[in-house]
């Protein structure tokens, strides 16, 4: 395993972080892998040498959590790994169970800590911006947790570039911890983020640790032409999929992706996470799995060194995109609402 430093931190991060979505209940989602089943993960991760977990408190209404804080417990030392989590999505009825208001953060961060069963959160982030909660009542309250030292870092997610420059701009006005990364949907298929977000991340040091690194499986080349996968979280996330990864042009780059790697006779995951490692600013992209060979595999690619005609030829059929990826209410929308 290769490492770096989280943007411009001294938090060393693996270059491949584990998503721990696929780990939880499956009262949540049919595809999620229970307890007994998740454990191989950690085990297998620990033994890659990856230090790098993220999960959700949303994530199986926070079993997620609980589950990556055993695991963690039992296959390695808490102190030597990295644990990121998020607060703002839904998790539960009433008004006050969702958002970024400071009684929604102060609350989540408590019960984040509790299931994880940890005295600290590496690294908290919001998941996605919030419009109906002023910034700087967001920011106060992360930053409080900061001082108090229940949260080491800060972490944003998906929104406007512009929504990301205020939000650092508040917290440097009042002193306030920063961001001192970003989460955002960035893949081959999907690059709409090179426009203005990674240079902004690159010019203000944040760290990219991009989620859906394969477009949903796509990338992985067992898809057909305008179908879904095999497996059972290709037929649960198939809408989903559809919304995300609707563009013809989509499997042109799938095709490119297939004929390098067919040539380099690696697979085609392997070849769009090099593609994602090689590029600039991107620390470490968050890949979730629910097969140890997929896990093996994402593994190998931190080793894979693409050579500029190969990324030339994985670029190449790229088409713009309408944005694609950010939550509104918990859903996946083509742009975010306000």
């Amino acid at each position: 395993m290769l490492y770096s430093r989280l943007g411009t931190t001294g938090l060393v991060v693996s270059r491949i972080a584990l998503g721990c979505m696929s780990f939880g209940s499956r009262k949540w989602r049919p595809w999620v892998l229970e307890q007994d089943e998740a454990f191989p993960f950690f085990r297998r991760a620990i033994e890659h040498g990856i230090n790098f977990f993220d999960t959700a408190d949303v994530y199986s209404l926070g079993v997620s959590e609980e589950i990556t804080g055993r695991a963690l417990r039992e296959f390695a030392r808490i102190d030597e790994v990295v644990i990121a989590t998020k607060v703002r999505l839904k998790m539960g009825d009433g008004p006050n169970r969702i958002g970024l208001s400071r009684k929604h953060i102060i609350q989540s961060c408590e019960d984040s800590l509790r299931r994880l069963d940890v005295e600290r959160i590496d690294l908290y982030q919001i998941h996605r911006h919030h419009a109906d909660t002023p910034i700087e009542e967001t920011l106060a309250e992360l930053d409080h947790l900061v001082r108090q030292g229940k949260v080491l870092y800060l972490g944003a997610s998906s929104m406007y570039a512009w929504q990301l420059m205020k939000a650092l701009s508040v917290s440097e006005r009042n002193g306030w911890a920063r961001f001192v990364s970003m989460q955002n949907h960035y893949n081959l298929v999907y690059r709409e983020e090179e426009r203005e977000m990674l240079p902004l991340c690159a010019d203000q040091g944040l760290g990219v640790i991009p989620w859906s690194p394969l477009a949903r499986g796509l990338l992985g080349g067992k898809r057909q032409r305008g179908g879904h996968g095999t497996s059972m979280r290709d037929d649960g996330d198939g809408v989903l999929a559809d919304q995300l990864y609707d563009h013809p042009a989509d499997w042109d780059v799938v095709d490119a992706t297939v004929r390098v790697a067919e040539r380099r006779g690696v697979q085609p995951a392997q070849v769009a996470l090099a593609w994602l490692l090689s590029r600039p600013g991107v620390t470490a992209p968050i890949v979730g799995t629910t097969k140890l060979e997929q896990l093996d595999a994402a593994v190998g690619a931190v080793e894979i060194v693409l050579s500029p005609e190969e990324c030339a030829e994985l670029e190449r059929p790229y088409q713009p995109h309408p944005v694609r990826g950010w939550l509104d209410g918990g859903l996946v929308l083509t742009q975010q609402k306000h």
